[in-house]
């Protein structure tokens, strides 16, 4: 595949950043700095440099699974926005024998399938298990061919994926406006769907705002019926319908019309490719922080494409996760000292009103000691969110930060469909929220000695 990012951004022998490598190389040598652990950095410089033109990070000690599922770690991984890996980077040192250290690297199960093993004079490129060049790289010219070479290799999925999502950026405003035009129509000749639509109507108006119109809840529903495969396959998890009581009320409404009505599969064909190579992305993602991260990048660019007024002025751009620790940790730091309490402590509840996709609550979960999550977890951590895909999303995100952390699965129970200011209002005490699950949250929610507010409220 030719890439248009090469087209974009041709590397050149005579490029300011090649020639600041080789002088940087010049003055460890100068100085008899020549073990890896100097010169790696002058080559981490360089594809850092390329990197950004890509748009991708240099990762340096990057860990990950080899192909025996082993933990291992690399020097360095080239990372997308949304933490995809495209290669694998090892350096040695000119007086490492190259040939041996790859051998080493692959029996003990790194990748070959675009890994670059360098040194200050010799490159090694493996792509799809078989070396793609094998070049001194003491020489401008080879230098640039090789890492143009390892910059522009793709993946069948990563072609996959990216051709996906500039389709899928093109079809959704169709398919969406495909699915309202069947819930109108159901909704002059379905009574079912018809009534159905009207109760839950009138439950997200006594649960979100009494201001919500139709044509607001009708775009929730076309919100859950695009995207719910989608938290099915990246969490892998089949029951997501049926556990979730928001997800479950709104497939009542769904269900009214794909019963006789409707197919919903094959309706959603178009976007097979784009589920697909979403699905197929996701399984690269290893690890649950890097689940979590994908999944909130894939839902920027869902709602980009879905509906870009919401998207700007709901704020879909996620806090920071260093900004995340550093309020995490300063509460902490606070709680002890002026009131000589901790996040773990019982008694200690704790409300996120804004939630977003739970980065917050996640995180919290990292700093509560573990022998005191299930307690903080079943009881004193609650958390609101007012819109549809992101209150699903938050909801798996702290399930499964639980799970990893205590190796099963528990519901979360403290998690809201309401919105926060629509809460303090008397006109709202006797309201229903949604369902009798979702009420029952809320109701526990007002009667607790809410002790700890974090979170990034909606500008």
């Amino acid at each position: 595949m030719t890439s248009a990012i090469h087209e974009r951004v041709p590397l050149k022998a005579t490029s300011t950043y090649v020639k600041s490598y080789y002088a940087a190389l010049q003055r460890f040598h100068q100085h008899g700095h020549t073990t890896d652990g100097n010169t790696r950095s002058a080559f981490a410089d360089l594809l850092k440099r390329a990197a950004r033109a890509y748009d991708w990070q240099l990762v340096e000690e990057y860990q990950f699974k080899g192909t025996g599922k082993q933990s291992l770690r690399a020097d360095g991984a080239l990372v997308d926005a949304l933490t995809l890996v495209h290669g694998l980077w090892e350096a040695k040192d000119t007086a490492d024998d190259l040939e041996r250290e790859i051998k080493v690297k692959v029996s003990s199960g790194y990748p070959l399938t675009n890994i670059l093993f360098q040194s200050p004079a010799r490159a090694v490129l493996y792509q799809d298990n078989r070396i793609a060049l094998d070049c001194d790289v003491s020489k401008p010219a080879s230098l640039v061919e090789v890492l143009e070479l390892f910059f522009e290799h793709r993946q069948p999925h990563e072609v996959d994926w990216e051709e996906a999502v500039a389709k899928f950026s093109e079809k959704i405003p169709d398919l969406a406006g495909g699915v309202t035009t069947i819930l109108e129509a159901e909704h002059k000749k379905n009574a079912d769907f018809r009534d159905k639509f009207q109760a839950f109507a009138e439950l997200c108006r006594q649960s979100i705002n009494p201001d919500l119109t139709d044509e607001a809840i009708r775009k929730m529903l076309v919100q859950h019926l695009l995207t719910e495969r989608i938290f099915r396959k990246v969490f892998n998890s089949q029951e997501f319908l049926s556990r979730n009581v928001i997800a479950a009320e709104i497939e009542k409404v769904i269900r009214s019309i794909t019963n006789r009505h409707f197919s919903r599969d094959e309706f959603l064909k178009p976007l097979d490719r784009f589920y697909t190579a979403i699905e197929r992305a996701a399984e690269a993602q290893q690890e649950y922080t890097e689940k979590q991260h994908f999944l909130n990048a894939v839902y920027e660019k869902f709602f980009q494409s879905f509906d870009r007024k919401q998207a700007d002025t709901h704020g879909i751009v996620y806090t920071p996760q260093p900004i995340v620790d550093f309020m995490v940790r300063s509460v902490e730091e606070v709680l002890k000292s002026e009131f000589g309490k901790s996040l773990s402590d019982e008694g200690v509840h704790i409300l996120d009103p804004f939630t977003g996709t739970g980065n917050f609550i996640t995180r919290i979960m990292q700093q509560i000691k573990r022998s005191r999550l299930p307690q903080k977890y079943a009881e004193e951590l609650h958390c609101n969110e007012i819109m549809l895909l992101p209150y699903y999303i938050a909801s798996m995100n702290i399930e499964h930060a639980y799970m990893e952390r205590m190796g099963e699965y528990r519901p979360f129970d403290g998690i809201c469909l309401v919105d926060t200011f629509e809460l303090a209002e008397p006109q709202q005490a006797g309201f229903s929220f949604m369902n009798e699950g979702n009420t029952e949250r809320i109701r526990r929610q007002r009667k607790a000695p809410i002790r700890v507010v974090i979170g990034n409220p909606p500008y």
